[in-house]
């Protein structure tokens, strides 16, 4: 017979683990700042392919005095091509006329003459595109997230479907979180990758979490004698394995991603895998460390209170 492993009696352990990883994501947001993407706030993000050498503070500078505005700069380098590139970042609540662009590639050429700059990219969004893109996406996980309570309360109702849908919020709101604190941590911008990055662990942390409700749901039926913690701690136990296994397929596949994405120089793809990478392992954490402890809380809590309220054994 497998060895049960007592989950709950150590919640206070992973609490502490979530608190100090969301204290350090913090910390980081004082150190790094929050960046949106001009999908969100508008603007304007500027590439150039160039040979030699170009100093990208000096070309941040040089583009900042010729526009009139606050202008960041960052060298990339294509892994597999070795293409050079120059990415200018123009900050501010619109982007960039066409005339305006002509004049800088133009003075870009004049002030490095021997860098043979070529434009490669431009990606342009007005304010009002980047509000209407912020406000859909909030209103997206929003409604994600209430159709998920609903789900989980009716099919779980013989354990409290209630408490079961909320704690699993609780747990999904826990991984929105810790991908939420890598893209500040990385200095990823806050763009559409974010939001299918926060929808696609949604949907696959909910998944995981379900099935370790499943197993609660029949151990209950079976074993009416089980105190709520041992049922969560055999049901989670059972499905252990099972999650490990799911996650580490995924992990594997996302890092592999991630490592094709980068020796090509594909931010956007980079933006997608490297937070889907950790939101993955934390999704399989929280299920199985934050859902099932706060949900046996919750039980306890209904059963030294209202006793007829605690989840149906039969």
């Amino acid at each position: 017979m497998k060895s049960i492993i007592h989950f709950y009696e150590k919640r206070f352990i992973y609490f502490a683990i979530s608190a100090l990883i969301m204290l350090a994501g913090i910390v980081a947001i004082f150190i790094n700042g929050v960046q949106l993407d001009i999908q969100f706030k508008g603007g304007a993000i500027i590439t150039y392919a160039y040979t030699g050498d170009v100093n990208s503070d000096d070309a941040a500078k040089f583009v900042q005095d010729k526009l009139g505005r606050t202008v960041s700069a960052q060298v990339t380098k294509d892994v597999a091509t070795g293409e050079k590139r120059l990415v200018l970042n123009l900050a501010g609540s619109y982007g960039l006329e066409a005339s305006k662009k002509g004049e800088l590639d133009t003075a870009l050429k004049q002030k490095y003459p021997s860098a043979n700059l070529t434009p490669s990219k431009t990606s342009m969004v007005e304010p009002f595109f980047g509000k209407k893109f912020l406000t859909n996406g909030i209103i997206a996980l929003i409604l994600a997230s209430v159709l998920i309570v609903f789900y989980v309360w009716l099919r779980f109702r013989r354990i409290s479907g209630l408490s079961a849908g909320v704690m699993a919020l609780v747990a999904l709101f826990h991984d929105l979180l810790m991908v939420f604190f890598t893209c500040v941590l990385f200095k990823i911008p806050l763009g559409e990758s974010f939001v299918a990055v926060s929808l696609t662990i949604l949907g696959y942390s909910i998944n995981d979490t379900i099935v370790i409700y499943d197993r609660i749901r029949e151990n209950a039926r079976f074993e009416k004698k089980l105190a709520v913690e041992e049922l969560v701690n055999k049901s989670i136990t059972q499905s252990f394995a099972r999650s490990i296994n799911t996650t580490l397929t995924v992990v594997i596949s996302l890092v592999i991603i991630y490592v094709f994405a980068a020796m090509h120089g594909i931010e956007s793809i980079e933006a997608f895998a490297l937070p889907m990478t950790i939101g993955a392992i934390t999704g399989c954490y929280s299920t199985i460390c934050i859902a099932g402890p706060l949900w046996v809380m919750w039980q306890k809590h209904q059963q030294k209170y209202n006793p007829r309220k605690m989840y149906q054994k039969g």
